[in-house]
């Protein structure tokens, strides 16, 4: 019996270290789930993203709802996140998909604006071109339906005396 043991005690330090190994080289990217990840509206969009995005392959991911390219990743998307209300920032349309601009220093985020769950797509600055970043997406964004788009500041209504 007490060879058992030991062969245990031995055996279980090596296990330890090869399963941290085996894990530090996992192709999964860690992201956090957006808060609304599971809303059914998600699914139709997930399915249809791109199995590359310009010229980076999709890897799997941590969590429900999203999505990554390239390795290391450059882009990062999720599905779930809350809709941005009216805004300031910078709005482009991109095949019929509105996409709210915000820069974070080294990346660029990108909302959609007019669906809900919206959906977030994180582009690392000077690694992947995002007008071929978001072509590519806006497809599979706009299996969400619109509920609006952005407009402009000369669309906004004046109040009349």
């Amino acid at each position: 019996m007490p060879l058992i043991s030991r062969s245990w005690r031995t055996a279980a330090p090596f296990a330890a270290v090869a399963l941290l190994i085996l894990t530090a080289c996992s192709p999964v990217v860690t992201i956090n789930e957006a808060a609304d990840a599971n809303n059914p509206a998600c699914a139709p969009m997930m399915v249809a993203l791109p199995d590359s995005l310009a010229d980076t392959k999709r890897r799997s991911t941590s969590s429900q709802a999203t999505a990554a390219w390239g390795d290391p990743a450059v882009a990062l998307l999720r599905c779930g996140v809350q809709a941005p209300g009216p805004t300031t920032d910078r709005c482009v349309t991109v095949n019929g998909v509105d996409w709210v601009i915000k820069e974070n220093g080294t990346s660029w985020t990108f909302t959609t604006y007019g669906r809900k769950p919206a959906t977030e797509l994180i582009l690392e600055q000077n690694k992947i071109p995002s007008d071929t970043a978001l072509t590519q997406i806006s497809a599979a964004a706009a299996k969400i339906p619109s509920t609006g788009g952005c407009i402009g500041i000369g669309d906004v209504p004046t109040a009349t005396k």
